[in-house]
């Protein structure tokens, strides 16, 4: 079930914040979340929550075990054994055809299972609990039944972001519901909602048109520098989009999920850029991979290594893929260039190092959703080799040419004067008034694209 979609907006929701705010107890309203979290997530595939049910039931067991434990040995010992067991079964669903039919040549071996909607999102959630409660930076849950909520919580169980146990494990016996945050969170999914409906998935019926096409290898320069800017736009407002939705909805129940996007456009360097785009997974990467190896507190050849490890992981997160995988050196590599000098360079070029960081990121977002190694370095080939203008017969042949005006939409909602506009008009006299008849005009226009049947891809919903 996606967000975006009328059985949610107009079934799911109100159904499950009557009965919320109908119950009184903190454990009956924990229960309803839970009831409707465990319906949420076996709407598509019933078979697979019984899956996620399965490691969360033997992470509570691990940790439990693991935190009883007295001798720190023990307690390592009981660690690698629950992490293990996660990734094996990450690397089951997700990876093991890749390996075994791409890597290996066994096509006879492919299983050919379905991929568990999420996996790699409530994987990392049930890693850095356990990871925690070793490091002794939070108490074991021992209660299995709040452990499966914070696993399986609807707002952030499919997509993201990827939020930690320790900065809701307080919220999921104490939290204060109020009018305040209950109004900020339907604005801020409304807000969510539109850059999903309004702007990403216009923005998909252009750049599908070319990266999903049979003969991608045929199209002009001009076509491809569009559908590439179009998946740029698409990317950006999906994921934030439903990162915003996520927190609005975690806010109604009384939840304060931590931020995942801070307007990456604007960034003027690729690790500004990593510290503004999908912050909870950089950041889970820094605190769970990054330095335990080390970090830069070693040799320079250890520190190259432990990027390159981190980046290679972060593009496997992402997809079984060799695409995927290129898309992740390729950043690990431009990290390790700018620390090195290019950061430097970059410093002295204000507003050149912004047009250079975003082709730089045009060009990994290329690699990112092209579908095949091979096909994305054919694309930056052509489009490194010059630019020619789009005609006009071009776009009306791809019944794209009426999408101008959301390209304009899109590229001034990527930098923050919105908000800040937005802001100083709420603070006015008349100003919530104005903002919310805004918000409930975006939301009538999204219904209206809802109800006719309008494209509606979620990028991040496959992983």
């Amino acid at each position: 079930m996606l967000f975006s979609s009328l059985t949610f907006l107009f079934v799911y929701l109100p159904m499950v914040l009557i009965l919320y705010y109908l119950v009184k107890s903190r454990a009956k309203k924990n229960l309803v979340l839970l009831i409707f979290s465990l319906l949420f997530y076996s709407w598509g595939e019933p078979r697979l929550v019984c899956l996620m049910l399965l490691e969360v039931l033997v992470t509570f067991i691990l940790v439990l075990k693991m935190s009883k434990a007295h001798d720190q040995e023990k307690k390592r010992k009981y660690l690698i054994l629950e992490i293990v067991f996660i990734i094996a079964f990450l690397f089951l669903f997700k990876y093991y055809d890749f390996f075994i039919v791409r890597i290996l040549k066994l096509n006879s071996l492919a299983l050919s299972i379905s991929l568990p909607i999420g996996i790699s999102f409530y994987s990392f959630q049930i890693i850095s609990y356990a990871v925690d409660v070793y490091r002794g930076q939070v108490e074991v849950q021992k209660n299995v039944f709040d452990l499966i909520l914070y696993v399986s919580f609807f707002p952030q169980l499919i997509a993201g972001p990827i939020v930690r146990y320790s900065t809701i494990v307080k919220e999921l016996k104490n939290r204060n519901e109020n009018f305040n945050d209950f109004a900020y969170g339907m604005r801020r999914f409304i807000i969510g909602l539109g850059k999903k409906v309004i702007i990403s998935n216009q923005m998909a019926i252009v750049s599908d048109k070319v990266f999903l096409s049979t003969n991608i290898f045929s199209f002009s320069i001009g076509i491809y520098w569009l559908a590439a800017v179009s998946f740029m736009f698409q990317i950006y407002f999906d994921f934030s989009g439903y990162s915003d939705m996520a927190i609005g909805l975690g806010r109604m129940f009384g939840f304060h999920f931590l931020e995942n996007f801070n307007y990456p456009y604007i960034s003027t360097s690729v690790t500004d850029f990593w510290r503004r785009w999908h912050m909870s997974l950089s950041s889970w990467f820094r605190d769970y991979v990054y330095i335990p190896l080390g970090g830069n507190r070693v040799s320079k050849f250890r520190w190259i290594m432990n990027i390159l490890t981190v980046w290679c992981l972060t593009g496997l997160w992402h997809g079984a893929s060799f695409n995927f995988v290129l898309w992740g050196l390729y950043y690990g590599v431009l990290l390790i260039v700018e620390k090195l000098f290019l950061g430097k360079v970059l410093k002295k070029l204000p507003g050149l190092n912004w047009i250079i960081v975003m082709f730089l990121v045009l060009f990994g977002w290329v690699l990112f959703n092209a579908p095949s190694g091979e096909t994305a370095l054919f694309m930056i080939k052509k489009m490194l080799s010059g630019f020619e203008g789009i005609n006009r017969s071009t776009l009306n042949n791809l019944n794209i040419l009426y999408l101008w005006e959301y390209y304009v939409i899109a590229l001034i909602g990527c930098f923050p004067l919105c908000k800040k506009v937005g802001l100083k008009i709420f603070n006015t006299k008349y100003g919530k008034i104005i903002c919310d008849l805004y918000l409930l005009f975006v939301f009538f226009l999204c219904v209206m694209f809802l109800v006719n049947n309008s494209y509606n891809p979620f990028i991040y919903f496959k992983f």
